[in-house]
């Protein structure tokens, strides 16, 4: 007599068709503890096991065929077999709710794809039923979704729910240095700066000599001088810069010195990428507001410097002009003498560069050339006795 094939349990079939009902996105897109509306749905194919054990098997089969199947670092939900494998996993869970292994599994398959939200519940529903152990793989594992949580919730100008979910990750995994940075970055903006401080102190311990950790613990200390608006800004500005996004943090920058006269890096900031991008103006009001600090130092007089003849003669003039003085310095004077043409080809009206074009003629020998360049540099700056002077002895070939 043969033995009766066992029939699909009503449970499994149940737990796998609630699976259906799972909405998701591509893994980077999944930050949001609920799924924006026109999202594609994750919906597996309806699939009945015997057993939880063969859901589960089937769903550690599937997840490994994922892994070599598709490349390295793409995991996302939407991928075939990673969306048969979270399916999968799901019945298992559905058919043994309380089963730390299938919990475990199902959570992991989440976080390996990325998909943030549903990575936290499962952990969330993993940890009833298996206490948590700070630093183990499984926290571990579970701090990364809440890492991932915590910074979608930044860049939406969430504060306080990145910070509840920073505050999760070092719960989970004290040793998570990205956590204690981003921690500390909002309690910044925040206000709390004896707290940012601390946490400052936390992630350059976990991550020592960090420049910009250090940069940031230094004014987490001064920052009660600023206030939280201009601290917010500036921080703000410095996460667009950081992303690439040089107008957006150009305008932070400008935002937070408006916000306080007094924060000098502020200023300092703007009038840097002010010149980057090129905006003279922008750069002379910063430069300007930083060396009227008693904090401004020699090169904020330089840019101040530049960033006025920038805005008589323009940025480029100006730069292939100090380029050209560099180049005399140091003893190139036939670089330099290219180099003041060039400057003063940019801008006809920039009468230093041809003074100092001059200069290089006169040098080598050019007294035609010298007076030329002389006697441009004269109509242009009636009061430069040197040019005038040279002019003559150009004109005489002395």
């Amino acid at each position: 007599m043969s033995t009766p094939k066992r029939r699909p349990s009503a449970r499994l079939l149940l737990g796998t068709l609630l699976a259906l009902g799972l909405s998701a996105a591509p893994a980077v897109a999944q930050t949001a503890p609920d799924a924006p509306a026109g999202q594609p749905a994750f919906v597996p194919q309806p699939v009945t096991y015997a057993s939880a054990a063969e859901a589960a098997n089937q769903a550690r089969d599937l997840a490994a065929r994922a892994r070599t199947t598709y490349p390295r670092g793409s995991a996302n939900i939407d991928q075939t077999l990673w969306k048969q494998a979270a399916g999968a996993a799901e019945a298992a869970v559905s058919a043994e709710p309380n089963n730390p292994e299938y919990l475990k599994l199902r959570a992991q398959i989440y976080t390996e794809v990325g998909f943030w939200r549903q990575a936290e519940l499962g952990w969330n529903a993993y940890f009833k039923v298996a206490p948590v152990r700070a630093g183990s793989p499984e926290a571990t594992a579970a701090a990364t979704a809440q890492y991932n949580l915590g910074y979608a919730a930044y860049v939406r100008n969430q504060p306080d729910v990145a910070a509840t979910s920073f505050g999760q990750c070092l719960q989970l995994d004290p040793q998570n240095a990205q956590c204690a940075t981003w921690a500390a970055r909002t309690a910044l903006e925040s206000g709390e700066y004896a707290r940012a401080q601390a946490l400052y102190t936390l992630a350059l311990k976990l991550n020592p000599g960090d420049k910009t950790l250090t940069y940031f613990q230094d004014l987490a200390r001064r920052a009660g001088t600023y206030g939280p608006a201009a601290t917010r800004a500036f921080s703000r500005a410095y996460s667009e810069l950081d992303a690439g996004r040089q107008a957006q943090a150009l305008a932070g920058f400008q935002e937070a010195a408006r916000a306080a006269p007094n924060f000098a890096e502020a200023w300092r900031q703007a009038g840097r990428l002010a010149l980057t991008l090129g905006n003279a103006q922008a750069a002379l009001a910063a430069y300007q507001g930083v060396t009227a600090l008693p904090e401004a130092n020699d090169a904020d007089k330089y840019n101040l410097a530049f960033a006025q003849e920038g805005a008589q003669y323009g940025l480029d003039a100006v730069r292939v002009f100090r380029a050209a003085y560099s180049q005399y310095a140091s003893g190139n004077k036939a670089a330099a003498q290219s180099g003041f043409l060039n400057a003063a080809s940019q801008n006809p009206n920039y009468a230093k560069a041809w003074a100092w074009l001059g200069r290089t003629r006169y040098e080598a020998g050019n007294y035609a050339g010298a007076a030329e360049a002389y006697g441009r540099a004269v109509a242009l700056d009636p009061s430069d006795k040197s040019s005038a002077y040279y002019l003559k002895l150009a004109q005489q070939g002395k």
